[in-house]
């Protein structure tokens, strides 16, 4: 009888090193964020994060990742993406999906600002927006389809972008509380046809008119049908008064300057210029 349990004091013994040990990588970590060095600190919470796994602590592993990903944050971006990577397999392992969504967010804003790799940026915000989709939060999906559609735009990859912010316009438009957002969704879809188009601009904004009333009244309905009509006359400067009279009321973000000035430069004629 003395054996099994002699075996057992043994694993308790070894478990509570194991815990101890964690607890001292942990406490650790906090220094070294104290003292504002974030390569140890990250190391530390690592260490942390794997040895809360030998322990069987999923929850608490993640956590350590989640840690230490954002101590790398601010000294190796690279090392933050792959513990937050190990902390989204240990949260999808266990089911919990909206937060492994919103540490993909975090990655995707990593290699947005840091490592200005935009294509694996979309990469994530689009399983971000999968994960959030499978939960039923659809306004968190929208916010990351969004973004993929921008800078799918961005890429020339328009029918990518046209298809999300369709879908998108077209989920919110009867939502009383988001329909106001619908035309400007919209509007950038019809742009993108546009750039690709002028024919599918044009049937794509008889479309839109069809399916939203509330969008034929609206300014960016009315600037489409400036700009078309200055398109297919080639006119140049009533293209650019059009744009010039919208941004007085309605300023252009970056996006929709690039998009306009993509959409110019098809006009005969009309070199690098610019929208004023």
């Amino acid at each position: 009888m003395n054996r099994p349990v002699r075996g057992l004091s043994l694993c308790f013994r070894g478990n509570t090193r194991v815990e101890e040990a964690c607890e001292m990588y942990t406490r650790a970590a906090n220094m070294f964020k104290i003292a504002k060095n974030w390569s140890a600190a990250g190391n530390a919470f690592c260490q942390a994060a794997k040895l809360h796994m030998q322990l069987q602590s999923k929850h608490d592993s993640a956590t350590s990742f989640v840690d230490a990903g954002n101590a790398y944050k601010k000294a190796d971006p690279q090392e933050a993406i792959n513990c937050l990577n190990a902390a989204i397999d240990i949260y999808t392992d266990m089911g919990r999906f909206t937060i492994a969504a919103k540490h993909h967010i975090t990655i995707a804003e990593i290699y947005e600002a840091e490592l200005v790799d935009i294509e694996k940026a979309i990469a994530h915000y689009e399983q971000a927006a999968d994960y959030y989709k499978g939960e039923e939060s659809n306004s968190s999906a929208n916010k990351c389809l969004l973004k993929v559609a921008a800078y799918a735009a961005q890429l020339e990859q328009y029918q990518k972008a046209i298809e999300i912010y369709e879908q998108v316009g077209t989920n919110t438009m009867d939502n009383p509380l988001l329909k106001y957002s619908a035309k400007e969704y919209f509007f950038k879809a019809a742009l993108c046809h546009f750039i690709v188009d002028e024919l599918n601009a044009k049937l794509a904004l008889e479309k839109y008119e069809e399916m939203f009333p509330a969008f034929t009244d609206s300014r960016e309905c009315k600037l489409l049908k400036k700009l078309l009509e200055a398109h297919e006359e080639q006119n140049c400067e009533a293209y650019t008064e059009a744009v010039k009279e919208f941004d007085s009321i309605s300023r252009l973000d970056q996006w929709l300057t690039t998009m306009l000035l993509r959409i110019k430069k098809s006009i005969q004629g009309e070199g690098d210029g610019d929208l004023k």
